[in-house]
């Protein structure tokens, strides 16, 4: 049988095709694990400025000559910023549909992260039910992991988000 698209597309137009953005609720299957790709290598103006963005100014993070005096030698890449790009990763497929970010959960922050590390990202659906208080949209659980090049675990955290059903999705209105 021969495929009609491209999976992770949707057929627009004749030989035309748009990125499916997230899933709806009826797509999201409690227990599967999605790898988050590209990988995302932390540069150093990444921590300053998102740093900075963030209002954290602590040296441990912005100051080499501080932070080599410091227990690591070299500067700690900010939590903030680790969990900022982690989630990031996530959110597009995850929750890209997503009506609203109800709540973070048992953020753990297990291994330090430097400049130059490269972080990775995978979430398992948890759990998913239909909104009592909103027709039309679930309330869906995920835990994303991060993790180095080297795949040692340096942040999890869970969370939870309100997601269309299919016949409540804006994403044909949108262009999406």
């Amino acid at each position: 049988m021969q495929q009609e698209h491209p999976v992770g597309y949707r057929q627009v137009g004749e030989n035309r095709f748009r990125e499916v953005v997230g899933f709806c609720y009826e797509d999201l299957i409690v227990g599967a694990v999605i790898e988050h790709r590209p990988g995302r290598t932390v540069t150093e103006m990444d921590n300053v400025l998102m740093s900075l963005l963030h209002m954290n100014a602590a040296p441990l993070h912005i100051d080499a000559a501080y932070s080599e005096k410091g227990a690591w030698g070299r500067p700690l890449v900010s939590s903030l910023v680790t969990l900022s790009i982690v989630a990031g990763m996530a959110a597009r497929s995850t929750s890209g549909r997503a009506t609203a970010n109800l709540g973070w959960e048992r953020i753990l922050l297990p291994a330090p992260v430097f400049v130059g590390d490269t972080l990775y990202a995978e979430s398992e659906i948890t759990g998913k039910r239909l909104s009592k208080s909103r027709p039309g949209e679930g309330i869906a659980h995920c835990r994303t992991t991060g993790k180095n090049a080297t795949g040692e675990v340096v942040l999890s955290f869970e969370r939870s988000f309100l997601v269309p059903t299919r016949d409540h999705d804006g994403a044909d209105a949108a262009g999406y």
